[in-house]
């Protein structure tokens, strides 16, 4: 169900998704991870983004871009979506409407605020995230998560793997 891609700000216009099963594998290894803000450790303690920060280094290699401080408030009004921002710079950014299995979904939680939370589409109607009291669980996407997805993108396919060794 995933629809064409859309080249991002600063995103190679090349660039090929990762294998989504590669993606939901990947985040279904870190269930049961605890939840611990701006965190990204397996196991150990992770937020949203460090869930989605662990899943690009299994899936896509060497973390790119630095990650400054940020605020959990969920009801932060801003003029810009950071988040968002960010994502499309180093993934490839798809119609939300488009987005199935093994795509990175940014949701606004409350009207008027910024995008503030992170999940990851495992196609079964679910989706993985890191929630505050449970830590990284995956859970139905309701109708009320669905709602509230604003920008969707897609992990890019390594580099090693775009380049092939001839022989």
């Amino acid at each position: 169900m995933r629809g064409a891609a859309v080249a991002a700000p600063h995103a190679a216009s090349d660039a090929r998704p990762a294998d989504p099963r590669s993606v939901i594998a990947a985040a279904r290894g870190w269930l049961g991870t605890p939840y611990h803000d701006q965190a990204s450790v397996k196991g150990v303690g992770c937020d949203c983004l460090g869930l989605a920060r662990g899943i690009w280094r299994e899936v896509v290699g060497s973390e790119t871009l630095p990650v400054p401080p940020y605020s959990r408030d969920w009801g932060e009004i801003g003029s810009r979506e950071v988040l968002a921002e960010n994502a499309g710079r180093v993934m490839i950014r798809i119609d939300p409407a488009e987005a199935g299995p093994g795509a990175v979904v940014l949701f606004r939680m409350r009207a008027g605020a910024i995008v503030k939370h992170v999940g990851i589409l495992t196609g079964e109607g679910a989706f993985v995230h890191s929630y505050e009291r449970l830590g990284v669980i995956e859970e139905p996407l309701t109708t009320a998560w669905r709602r509230r997805i604003a920008f969707a993108f897609l992990f890019p396919r390594p580099a090693r793997a775009l380049h092939k060794k001839k022989t």
